[in-house]
């Protein structure tokens, strides 16, 4: 920020937390860490909205709290303690009601994206948040070993749904951020979510399922199951094909391969066996305090790995109108290799 002449603007929600160890809450009224290239940061919060950020250490990270009331131009505080900043970078998530009101009170500054700054501290997880990311790889692995309890013909997506959410929060997350139950020709839709659909035997289904754990660190996990024998006869053959390519893609993963060599490392195994039309979306995406965070494992992304980079590798085949399949995991990398933050079996699960 220094060498780039950068203020920095933290709108409440993930960077929040990173950075002061709490996400807050986004309102019609500012909430913002202000952090000029040059001078002290100040956390900018209504005067009604400060307790809640009193039991952080604000002290000791050197943080000055500026309270304000409703009469007061918010920011305008802002802008001061910005001062003669040429550009802002605001938190990638910032409302445009304030992402404007920044504008209108800074008219001679750039505003541009803090994520490419916040992204150089995120991307590489220390000792503790890689161990969060073990704890909540290990809490879905759980849920995966019992979706057999609630899979079966007859029930609907919804209902099964509803009992893996429970069980998530059971299994040690703080919620179930998200439930995907994606049969038979729904499984062709990687981004189904869950539907009055009734599961209907030899159904290929597709779950995937993810939550944070009290760390605010996210499992996110898919596995691809099949109630009873597989009603079409290619299931056992395709499968193979994306159970070696979600292998090759992990097994690709150590410092100074680059992402997109991730990507085409399971991408060159599905085309090469007639599939390539039927993989449509990246690898992989970074994952930490947000579900979806840098680094993404995608074609045109040559960004070299380094240790404490933490991703999914989760290459699926979905043949519209049929059924489709997703294997992921989360894995971090080490100094040298890989470790994986998922150890459920990878192989269609018979239910």
């Amino acid at each position: 920020m220094a060498a780039a002449g950068t203020g920095l603007v933290i709108a409440p929600g993930s960077d929040l937390r990173y950075l002061l160890g709490q996400a807050g809450g986004s309102f019609e009224r500012l909430t913002a860490l202000v952090i000029p290239a040059d001078g002290a940061p100040a956390l900018i919060v209504p005067k009604l909205e400060a307790p809640g950020y009193a039991d952080l250490p604000l002290d000791e990270l050197g943080v000055e709290v500026v309270t304000w009331v409703d009469s007061v131009d918010p920011y305008e505080l802002a802008a001061k303690r910005l001062g003669s900043a040429e550009r802002v970078a605001v938190s990638d998530f910032t409302p445009a009601l304030h992402v404007f009101g920044l504008r209108d009170a800074l008219p001679k500054a750039e505003q541009v994206l803090a994520g490419p700054i916040i992204r150089e501290l995120r991307m590489r997880k220390d000792a503790a948040e890689i161990e969060a990311l073990r704890k909540a790889g290990a809490a879905i692995d759980r849920v995966h070993a019992r979706v057999g309890e609630w899979l079966r013909a007859g029930r609907t997506e919804a209902q099964v749904g509803a009992d893996i959410e429970a069980a998530i929060v059971a299994e040690g997350h703080t919620a179930a951020d998200f439930v995907i139950v994606a049969s038979g020709p729904n499984g062709a839709s990687p981004h189904h979510a869950l539907s009055g659909r009734v599961i209907e035997a030899g159904d290929v289904v597709v779950v995937d399922i993810g939550g944070p754990v009290a760390e605010g660190y996210n499992s996110d996990s898919t596995r691809t199951y099949s109630v009873g024998a597989p009603r079409d006869a290619d299931v056992a053959e395709t499968y193979a094909v994306l159970q070696e390519a979600q292998q090759a893609a992990v097994a690709a993963v150590r410092p100074g391969a680059t992402a997109e060599s991730i990507d085409a490392a399971a991408r060159d195994v599905i085309a090469a066996a007639g599939f390539g039309d039927f993989f449509i979306h990246r690898t992989g995406h970074g994952i930490g305090l947000d579900v979806h965070e840098e680094p993404y494992i995608v074609a045109g992304n040559s960004l070299p790995l380094e240790a404490g980079m933490a991703f999914s590798v989760e290459p699926g085949i979905y043949q519209p109108g049929r059924w489709g399949a997703r294997i992921e995991d989360i894995v971090v990398v080490t100094a040298d290799g890989r470790e994986s933050m998922n150890n459920q079996p990878h192989g269609l699960v018979q239910v």
